[in-house]
């Protein structure tokens, strides 16, 4: 089967829905309202939905892998927003070096963890 698909949208959920919605916003996302329980956060042609729903098991299992071009300028970003002294919940973890490359995590509010990698380069 060919796939001719245009985006991958995954679904997250929320503890707080507005705090999370401040969060992404504040962590450069573009925010669609698609109704009072849900929103499309975009990057690029990159999106996710966040919804007012948040079953424990679910969140704390739920990790995105975000691809960056500069993993160590991404850090400096993070860094820069001082997100954890804002957000309760929030955690940082610095760049780590792997076989295929490098990258660092962000725990959102709600506990989703994040990836922000850089794949090496031949």
């Amino acid at each position: 089967m060919q796939h001719k698909a245009v985006s991958l949208r995954p679904f997250i959920g929320a503890r707080d829905f507005e705090t999370s919605r401040s969060f992404y916003r504040e962590l450069g996302f573009e925010e669609v309202v698609l109704d009072a329980n849900m929103s499309v956060f975009k990057t690029g042609q990159l999106a996710f939905y966040l919804q007012n729903a948040y079953v424990k098991d679910w969140v704390d299992n739920t990790m995105l892998f975000l691809e960056v071009d500069d993993v160590a300028r991404y850090w400096n970003g993070l860094l820069a927003l001082d997100l954890p002294s804002k957000y309760a919940g929030v955690k940082l973890t610095p760049i780590r070096v792997e076989q295929w490359g490098r990258e660092c995590f962000l725990h959102d509010p709600s506990g989703i963890l994040w990836h922000f990698g850089e794949f090496s380069k031949p």
